[in-house]
């Protein structure tokens, strides 16, 4: 496994069912100066079939960091995560929670599955807007990823 280059995209792959976050997630993306690549899928069966490459995401790129909600339609998102994480060619890929849940058994167990961090989106926009800033800024710029 190599290192990502920071002189190419970051791949991010939003797993997301709320259209206002999805827009929000990728408009405080844009506004950043980091190379990135930014792909949305809205449920868990989408998440799992662009993360192994299968059916209509067979020739997806390979995502460096997938941001995660844990409640989605269909497979949950609690699902994904225990699929990447328990898959030996993918779970090198850092999987951030995020997520309107702050139950402590949902956090609990996205650590026991081996989350990378998991972080409740904040209602208010300025705040969601702030913590997907300090997300990136963290993970996008200070953090060497496996390619």
């Amino acid at each position: 496994m190599t290192i990502v280059s920071r002189t190419r995209p970051i791949n991010v792959l939003l797993v997301e069912d709320s259209p206002s976050d999805q827009e929000l997630t990728k408009e405080a993306f844009e506004s950043a100066k980091v190379l990135n690549e930014f792909h949305i899928v809205e449920n868990g069966e989408d998440a799992l079939d662009y993360i192994f490459q299968r059916g209509r995401f067979n020739e997806a790129s390979r995502p460096d960091i997938v941001l995660l909600d844990l409640n989605l339609p269909g497979i949950d998102g609690r699902e994904v995560l225990s699929q990447i994480k328990g898959d030996q060619d993918r779970k090198m890929i850092p999987v951030i929670i995020l997520t309107t849940s702050d139950d402590e058994h949902d956090i609990l167990r996205s650590y026991g599955l081996h989350a990378n961090c998991y972080i409740t989106k904040p209602v208010d926009f300025r705040k969601f807007a702030d913590a997907i800033k300090v997300l990136e800024d963290f993970w996008m710029v200070l953090v060497k990823l496996p390619g």
